[in-house]
């Protein structure tokens, strides 16, 4: 097997690893005595509803909205596309039938969410006094900060009509249980698509405080009722959220050790340096490329051959007139710091098969990227400069193109050193 083919059968099993037909009937709720409503958003949620459907022999009902593309037939459970990462008019109307769906529940009623990552965008219905167009503002303002995913929640609960808990809230006195696949670094639960059904720890308050921090320009309606602190989220101990609890039924720790073992199967020692790597993309290539030089010189932290793997979400600071994506920025930069150095390959991917806004999951790396690219007359620094990474990858041939992969468990950085 190839450096090239290690790296895709790696990046396969972490996937595999986190789909929702394997997680999702692991956790089936007890049965309620009254109605089942099965509601959810995010990019895995359909593939949720469906493994869910297939695996409860009772009466249900419900909605879940997922991005165009990401699809999955059901016979009970009415699936909705709509635009992520920025909003659309088709997610606002379907989270408003959603909170309709929660109208007249009764304690005997069980409501089952199916939460993964994507559903802060998927599920957009701006608060009161907020327009459609001030709240994708809000979106593409946030997306280009370099903010990471719990600072973006953290402003969108604030903004919205269901986030934050709301939707648990209109549910009550129903039994909530909720499902979640998790794309945030440290799994909490209430950061996964901004907590539709998890009490909120945040506030209107570190909501001003993050806008503040990143200096985004944004409507007036949206900092007034930043700054008004009005109609604040439900809070850990409501007794609206009595009856709501959830689970954690996959992670990106869990993706990245089947991923490790595919590795150690074929001969390469896994080390695994986190499941929840922040920060600028281009400044963590860097970072990584240190660690592969040292692996590659000294053996240190790990003897070669070794797959050195990490996971995470990192960040992408729109400076230039790329589109971004921050795996393909973080191996372009690791790519220059390596400066085509011997027996280093790497492959850097997000698991729902969208890196950033492109359809493309990621790319891949080897020891002749740069020298193919100088044939080519493509500038790597300048490339990675403009963010037009993606541009670079497209052109060497090297993009990691999947599809919907119908899961999302984040990130996952694979740097072997043969």
């Amino acid at each position: 097997m190839t450096e090239r083919e290690l790296l895709r059968a790696m990046f396969d099993a972490a996937v595999a690893a986190a789909l929702p037909r394997h997680s999702v009937p692991l956790h089936m709720p007890k049965p309620p005595k009254g109605r089942t409503i099965v509601v959810g958003a995010g990019k895995a949620s359909a593939a949720m509803a469906k493994a869910f459907e297939d695996h409860w022999p009772h009466p249900l009902e419900g909605l879940v909205v997922t991005r165009y593309g990401h699809a999955v037939p059901c016979k009970k459970i009415r699936i909705i596309e709509a635009a992520h990462p920025v909003p659309d008019a088709a997610g606002a109307a379907a989270a408003a039938d959603m909170l309709k769906l929660m109208q007249g529940l009764t304690a005997d009623d069980l409501v089952v969410a199916l939460v993964s990552g994507g559903a802060s965008a998927l599920l957009s219905l701006p608060a009161q006094g907020i327009i459609a167009e001030e709240k994708r503002a809000v979106n593409k303002a946030l997306l280009a900060c370099g903010a990471p995913i719990a600072e973006m929640n953290c402003v969108r609960k604030h903004l919205s009509t269901i986030k934050g808990g709301r939707l648990a809230a209109a549910a009550f006195p129903a039994r909530v249980e909720t499902l979640v696949v998790s794309d945030v670094p440290g799994d909490d639960i209430s950061a996964v698509g901004s907590g539709p059904t998890v009490a909120d720890p945040t506030t209107f308050a570190d909501a001003l405080a993050i806008v503040e921090r990143y200096r985004l320009d944004l409507p007036t309606s949206v900092m007034t009722r930043l700054k008004s602190a009005n109609d604040e989220t439900p809070k850990p101990g409501d007794p609206r959220l009595a009856a709501a609890t959830a689970h954690l039924i996959a992670s990106p720790q869990q993706s990245l050790e089947a991923a490790a073992a595919i590795a150690k199967k074929n001969g390469f020692t896994p080390l695994i340096l986190g499941d929840a790597i922040e920060g600028e993309a281009k400044d963590i290539g860097i970072a990584m490329a240190g660690i592969a030089l040292q692996t590659r010189r000294f053996g240190q932290p790990a003897k070669p051959p070794c797959a050195i793997i990490s996971g995470g979400e990192t960040t992408v600071t729109l400076k230039g007139n790329g589109v971004g994506g921050r795996n393909v920025e973080f191996l372009l930069s690791l790519a220059v710091k390596l400066n085509g150095a011997a027996g280093i390959h790497a492959l850097a991917a997000d698991t729902d098969g969208v890196d950033g806004a492109a359809e493309v999951a990621g790319a891949l790396i080897a020891p002749d990227t740069l020298e193919r690219a100088r044939k080519l007359g493509l500038d790597a620094r300048a490339m990675l400069e403009n963010n037009d990474a993606h541009t670079f990858f497209a052109k060497l041939g090297d993009q990691l193109v999947t599809g919907p992969t119908l899961t999302n468990v984040n990130d996952i950085r694979i740097i072997l050193v043969a």
